[in-house]
């Protein structure tokens, strides 16, 4: 009898909590309103076109459909994403490039902006890590212009453009991917000012990218780095020294002219090596490997 009772008292405990179970469950769908709203039935990548095989309406709660979701997968049909889309998530109007649009990279230009592709190799294109999505600054090694030191000592690097958006590496887009890549070249987002300044920065000297930080918006303008900084070493003036230039005649009025003396033998011999330093020397620079010396004669 006992054991009996307890196995009556078990099976009325599990049928309780069952209920209870079925009774909250129900009340929680019965105190929601949902709404069907469109996701992405698979990985959908940037540029890509949308096809009712892409995107299905799934139940979401009314209260926190996110702005800009479609509640009708017919409007989606042949939009471009310019933002990848994971299995999923909801597609939201700001995820898409305008109606019209054909697919590819052109869509995911932003309106005003320019692509362009820089030829790069793993050191220029940091190691492969200038992947889509990342913000690189672009650095370029060329010569001075009007200078009358030796080539080598003319090199100068100078960061021309700053917070640039890598659009892709060579013909992938995918800004999901966090793993590096080395590729031949990369395609930048820039104005039409900055394509300018890029194509003629490419064309005078060597291009170096500079990875940033996603989040910094700040611009910091430099005013390049030369040898002479790199080394430091201090800029010798190539003209003598303003003592040793000789000193102007001072003016006789034409009215007054003076009386002429005659020197005697002492004075004109001691006046000859005063006359000999006062006159100006030819110098020259001298550089033997970091030092300079200056030369007269």
């Amino acid at each position: 009898m006992r054991a009996r009772a307890l196995l009556m008292l078990l099976i009325a405990v599990v049928a309780g909590l069952a209920a209870v179970l079925v009774a909250a469950r129900w009340m929680q769908q019965q105190g929601v309103e949902r709404t069907r709203i469109a996701v992405a039935t698979i990985d959908v990548e940037l540029g890509s076109r949308l096809t009712p095989d892409t995107v299905r309406m799934v139940e979401w709660p009314t209260s926190s459909i996110p702005p800009g979701a479609f509640k009708d997968n017919n409007k989606l049909d042949g939009r471009v994403l310019i933002s990848s889309v994971r299995r999923g998530e909801p597609i939201l109007e700001s995820r898409l490039a305008a109606e019209g649009s054909k697919g590819g990279l052109s869509a995911v230009v932003a309106d005003g902006k320019r692509a362009m592709t820089v030829r790069v190799n793993d050191v220029v294109g940091v190691a492969g890590f200038a992947l889509p999505g990342t913000y690189v600054d672009i650095m370029v090694n060329t010569q001075e212009e009007g200078s009358q030191r030796s080539d080598r000592d003319r090199a100068v690097s100078k960061i021309v453009l700053e917070r640039i958006l890598v659009l892709a590496a060579a013909q992938d887009p995918d800004r999901d991917s966090t793993k590096p890549k080395v590729v031949s070249a990369v395609t930048l987002e820039v104005t039409p000012e900055q394509a300018e300044i890029l194509d003629l920065a490419r064309s005078v000297g060597t291009l170096s990218l500079v990875l940033r930080n996603q989040t910094e918006a700040r611009l910091t303008a430099t005013s390049g780095a030369t040898k002479t900084q790199l080394l430091g070493l201090k800029t010798v003036a190539a003209s003598a020294p303003a003592a040793s230039a000789p000193s102007a005649a001072p003016a006789v009025h034409p009215a007054r002219r003076p009386v002429p003396r005659v020197a005697s033998t002492a004075q004109r011999s001691a006046s000859v090596p005063a006359a000999a330093a006062s006159a100006p020397r030819d110098c020259v620079e001298v550089i033997r490997g970091l030092n300079r010396v200056t030369e007269c004669f």
